[in-house]
């Protein structure tokens, strides 16, 4: 019982540190090489989890070499962009001006009911508005409207809108945050005070409260929270 107990942790601690290696990705934002990684890591750690008669070293061995190889991969497709090119591919201009590229399509096994639900959850109905959609090498589409489909901003509208900038967490589910508070210039007192203004009288009735750059207080009551 012990002996899989530490295996377990072993495993999953090393596992972890793989998943690390490949940054802060989401499942569907991962290149080629690095899904298969994640699924041949995870088969070779479930094999001397769960079979204690396998040694442990059976499982970290193939998982080591694996993540030495991907080390060495991402330093030659940092240095290389033709290796970059062959191991995480190219992007795929899948409309261009308006116009389906169904060459693009067939070489990508895309298919047209794929491109209106990725079009739809970009807000997007009409084909005629796109002037790029492209296939990203992880898998996502990346659509580029015309200008004029896109909204204005304030730049173009000649408004000065106030920059409210970064808001740093001061309470966080009850939980005074002193270091955010010292970031910003305030403390304890202050803080009393915003609870007052707010009819609260203790920083537990606050689920969040957070102040931008430009002194704006965001507060949200916990609920319940007399």
């Amino acid at each position: 019982m012990v002996i899989g107990f530490l295996r377990t942790i072993i495993l999953y601690l090393l596992i972890i540190a793989g998943i690390r290696l490949m940054g802060k990705r989401q499942v569907g934002e991962l290149e080629p090489s690095e899904l298969v990684l994640s699924l041949l890591i995870a088969d070779l750690a479930a094999v001397p989890m769960q079979d204690f008669g396998i040694p442990l070293l059976t499982g970290i061995i193939p998982i080591l070499t694996l993540l030495c190889i991907t080390l060495i991969l991402s330093v030659l497709t940092m240095r290389s962009i033709r290796f970059r090119a062959v191991i995480c591919g190219r992007p795929s201009i899948i409309v261009e001006n308006g116009v389906l590229r169904q060459g693009e399509m067939r070489k990508n096994r895309f298919t047209v009911d794929e491109l209106m639900e990725e079009l739809r959850i970009k807000g997007i109905t009409d084909l005629t508005t796109v002037k790029y959609a492209i296939l990203e090498t992880n898998g996502q589409l990346s659509v580029l409207p015309y200008a004029g489909q896109l909204p204005a901003t304030a730049a173009q509208m000649k408004c000065n809108p106030r920059e409210g900038g970064l808001p740093a967490v001061l309470i966080n589910d009850g939980r005074v945050l002193d270091h955010n508070l010292r970031d910003r210039g305030l403390d304890r007192a202050w803080l009393e005070r915003q609870l007052k203004a707010h009819g609260l009288r203790d920083t537990r009735q606050v689920f969040l409260l957070s102040i931008d750059e430009g002194g704006q207080i965001y507060l949200s009551k916990k609920e319940g929270a007399l």
